[in-house]
């Protein structure tokens, strides 16, 4: 502590209120370093606090300096910029806002500024700030604030500060105005709601009123009870209209979400929740601890402002509810609870398998014209979209697309899972789900191979040759054995196919949040074209199909351009699909003939069938558990009773997984 003192003595030395903008403020930016110290603790940055307030205090002349300083700081600063925008993002772009906050972490600030926003980052950057400045006691607050207190009064007898935090709270205020007056918000607020009162037409109203209460009768004594109850209007107001803001929710949920819209309400909230503590600083009978609690929390806004990885925490959880609302109601079609949906999951799944047959021979005829890299993939993806489409439209099954649509739908029974009662009928769920996986790839599966291998020899018959030649049969079983890279293709794949569950909820949102099935319904031109009768029933089929049709297409596409793509960087990756690795094979083998039987090669790549099942299923399926837990905010308490209890039944009833009671 000796060497700290040295410290701070030289510190204090170089305090001069005459000095330049710069090096006043690079001597505040000095402070807080030493009062931070090595970061050890916060109760040692405290310690540095007071031995800070005693080497003051212990000096009339120095305890004048620092007053002195104090003034010329707060007159050539401008404060209200931290007080009402600090923490807040001005952009609701993802790439744009990530470009400023990166430019903020590479490129240096300047000490030489006016801007409180920016001379803030530099003097409490960190969390760190926020642990020690929560510590504070009130007599150490009383002590900092007997040292800043500014002996200058405005006109009205009132402490400059107090005008300045007033200044704030209008600014603040006039952005929450200005967010509930935009059409995007207005046009989707609760009428009731807004009805009470027009509450952001009489914000600033009660706010002129709670400020002449305050400050605007000089020579008077103030009247508590008027400002009392000018406060409690504008507190209520301010209710009021973050009510209002909050019934929006509603409309999104039930016609959409924008991102752009979930921003603002965001920002209005949290610029609600800054008025409140600006009012708190005024209307306190001792300030002191509210203005540090202030302090903190700007603290942390600025942490989270600047940090990349909040934003894209932010922006994903965004997305998350985004994708998981629209994709829970189409996932509950693909889990089974008894026997009788159990088997008619088993037929359509067998009827998947059987349409994918054809698709595995187009791609090896695809792949026979001897087509660049590109095109060949291009051709490929075209064709899976357009046998994915086709398995819909005829209701059939394909088994991997099901896990990334079901696990919103499992996600969302997690809303009420406070009860053990609740837990439990969750894992009842859970296993409903994992026996409705199993039935649906076993169902591709079982059928595809049989498929194949009738079709390869009907075209054997028909051109006196092998579907495949000897070395295409033999790469093509190299390509998928277990003892190779297939595992991590099959990983990737996972991802694919949550990717594709991604791009079905947007697409999906995108359609009801821009009202295109009443466009489709009402649109003079489109009736025309089509008759009213006929854009009718287009608009009732899009609005019913246009997740599938975007999950199937991008799926497809992803599936047959990854592999190209990755070439051409020179990563060597592949995509495998169980049902069509099962078919390839299935061909491969059909070429060979029965002596394939003796092949370790063939052996190999079936046992990598259930390794790419399992690994298809349960990696698209984490992703999207995962996008949708974060989605409706499931605390890890919540996760980790759900594991115990999901390996409980594992323990006890194994075969409830697998067979429906």
């Amino acid at each position: 502590m000796a060497a700290a003192s040295r410290d701070l003595q030289g510190l204090l030395a170089g305090l001069d209120p005459t000095a330049d903008v710069a090096q006043r403020h690079i001597w505040l930016i000095n402070i807080f370093d030493w009062l931070r110290g090595d970061r050890a603790s916060p109760q040692a940055a405290i310690g540095r606090v007071q031995l800070l307030l005693d080497a003051i205090e212990a000096r009339p002349d120095l305890r004048e300096r620092l007053r002195a300083w104090w003034r010329v700081f707060t007159q050539a600063v401008d404060l209200t910029t931290l007080l009402a925008d600090y923490g807040f993002a001005p952009r609701t772009a993802f790439a744009s806002e990530l470009g400023e906050r990166l430019r903020r972490k590479i490129l240096p600030g300047t000490p030489e500024t006016t801007d409180a926003s920016d001379l803030f980052r530099m003097v409490l950057p960190g969390v760190f700030d926020a642990g020690w400045i929560a510590l504070l006691d009130e007599t150490q607050l009383a002590r900092i604030g007997a040292l800043l207190a500014d002996a200058a009064l405005d006109d009205d007898g009132a402490p400059r500060w107090r005008h300045t935090v007033m200044d704030a709270v209008t600014y603040c205020s006039s952005q929450v105005v200005a967010a509930g007056f935009s059409p995007e918000l207005r046009l989707r607020m609760s009428t009731e709601v807004l009805g009470q009162g027009r509450p952001f037409h009489s914000l600033m109203a009660d706010l002129d009123e709670l400020r002449e209460q305050m400050f605007d009768r000089p020579g008077e004594p103030r009247d508590e009870e008027a400002l009392q109850a000018a406060f409690l209007a504008f507190r209520d107001r301010l209710d009021a209209c973050r009510a209002g803001a909050a019934s929006v929710y509603t409309h999104l949920e039930d016609n959409g979400i924008s991102v752009g819209l979930v921003f603002r309400l965001r920002q209005l909230r949290e610029r609600v929740l800054r008025i409140r503590e600006l009012l708190d600083c005024l209307m306190a009978p001792n300030p002191a601890p509210s203005v540090a609690r202030l302090v903190g929390r700007l603290v942390l806004a600025g942490g989270e402002r600047n940090s990349i990885r909040a934003l894209i925490a932010s922006n994903s959880s965004m997305l998350a509810a985004k994708v998981t609302e629209r994709s829970a109601e189409t996932g509950e079609h693909y889990i089974t609870r008894d026997r009788a949906s159990y088997l008619q999951m088993v037929k359509k799944a067998a009827g998947g398998g059987a349409l994918t047959a054809i698709t595995v021979l187009l791609k090896f005829g695809i792949y026979a014209l001897g087509l660049s890299a590109f095109w060949s993939g291009l051709g490929a993806g075209l064709m899976y979209a357009a046998s994915f489409v086709a398995i819909q439209l005829l209701h059939l099954t394909l088994a991997t697309k099901q896990p990334a649509m079901t696990a919103p739908a499992m996600a969302a029974r997690l809303r009420d899972i406070d009860s053990d009662g609740a837990v439990n009928d969750f894992v009842d769920e859970v296993a409903n789900l994992v026996r409705s996986q199993v039935a649906a790839v076993l169902g591709n599966v079982l059928v595809v191979v049989p498929a194949v291998v009738g079709i390869a020899l009907l075209a054997q018959l028909a051109l006196e040759r092998p579907l495949l030649d000897a070395a295409h049969a033999a790469a093509t079983l190299k390509s998928l054995s277990l003892a190779g890279p297939t595992a991590l293709y099959a990983a990737i794949t996972g991802i694919l196919l949550f990717s594709a569950s991604i791009v079905a909820g947007w697409t999906e949102n995108a359609f009801v949040l821009h009202r295109m099935d009443s466009a489709m319904r009402y649109n003079p031109r489109i009736g025309a074209f089509l008759g009213a009768a006929r854009a009718r029933r287009w608009a009732d089929f899009m609005r019913t199909h246009i997740s599938g049709f975007a999950s199937n297409i991008s799926l497809g596409l992803m599936l047959g351009l990854l592999p190209a793509f990755a070439g051409f960087f020179g990563l060597g990756l592949d995509v495998r699909h169980v049902t069509l690795s099962a078919g390839q094979i299935a061909a491969a083998a059909a070429s060979t003939g029965l002596g394939v039987l003796q092949q370790p090669a063939l052996w190999w790549a079936v046992a990598a069938i259930p390794v790419i099942g399992a690994l298809n299923v349960s990696v698209s399926f984490y992703f999207a558990f995962r996008l949708a837990l974060r989605a409706h905010s499931v605390s890890l308490g919540d996760r980790a009773r759900i594991r115990s209890a999901i390996w409980a039944r594992w323990r006890s009833r194994p075969v409830s997984f697998f067979l429906p009671g």
